[in-house]
């Protein structure tokens, strides 16, 4: 009998939602879950009728950071096959962050060590009023080290530093206030929330959001003359790219680019 899926791949009009489904562990992730979610994310990049990625999980918790046996085993590692399981664990998190698709996190309750890594690893992170978010790894020993560079790209050097060193626990007011999420919701309404997100993603030119990642990620890293002169050129690409045509005539004609989604109009 064939195992059931760690990571469910769920279908939809141009969208695909990847579920963290082991809720009775609080949908804690494993070697095994690492490599399914790096895969889904890998298969979501190559598939052309993906315009969307949605991650979310089932049960109460959104993800509970790492499996405790697996934790125990990882205590009798070597250094060497720390540092490689560490690595997988990179590779996913950049899997997602890499996505040239938009991607958003669907956060109904808590969030713990590497759950966060999920929720900031996505371009947008909505939260239910039950969001509780918390950067535990200094309380045992340990540091938020493979996860640092995407909480420090989302909420900043100074706010990662005092929640990454006190290992404090955020509500879904304070992860809104620094910018760990993007929008908070009651729960009944969070899947509405999350589709109205989805359905002014789908609005976008495909190619257009794939750069518009790259100059978040790329642009501030620039000198000034760097930055101007890379951002010259992506927009005179995206002008005369084939996108870039049909949007301008599209909007000059008075009638939905060939990408709209009908739903969406």
């Amino acid at each position: 009998m064939a195992q059931s899926p760690l990571v469910k791949v769920v279908p939809g009009p141009g969208r695909r939602t990847l579920v963290l489904a082991r809720p009775e562990v609080h949908n804690a992730f494993n070697e095994a879950v690492v490599r399914e979610l790096h895969d889904a994310f890998e298969a979501a990049e190559a598939d052309p009728e993906v315009r969307v990625v949605v991650l979310s999980s089932e049960g109460g918790t959104f993800c509970a950071g790492a499996d405790l046996s697996w934790m125990r085993s990882m205590a009798a590692y070597t250094q060497e096959e720390n540092l490689r399981d560490s690595r997988e664990m990179a590779a996913m998190f950049d899997a997602i962050s890499a996505c040239s698709k938009p991607v958003v996190a669907r956060v109904q309750g808590a969030a713990i060590g590497g759950g966060v890594g999920l929720a900031v690893a996505a371009d947008v992170t909505v939260g239910s009023v039950r969001a509780r978010f918390q950067l535990s790894e200094v309380r045992l020993g340990l540091a938020p080290a493979v996860i640092a560079r995407h909480v420090i790209a989302r909420i900043g050097a100074s706010e990662a530093r005092r929640y990454f060193m006190t290992g404090e626990r955020l509500d879904a007011a304070e992860a809104l206030r620094i910018g760990l999420l993007h929008t908070v919701v009651e729960e009944s309404a969070l899947d509405l929330e999350v589709e109205r997100v989805v359905s002014a993603l789908l609005q976008g030119a495909p190619e257009a959001q794939a750069m518009c990642k790259v100059l978040a990620r790329t642009i501030g890293h620039l000198s000034p003359d760097e930055a101007d002169e890379e951002a010259s050129a992506i927009i005179a690409a995206l002008r005369v790219g084939s996108e870039g045509q049909e949007g301008m005539n599209a909007f000059f004609e008075k009638r939905p680019p060939a990408w709209r989604e009908e739903e969406c109009e």
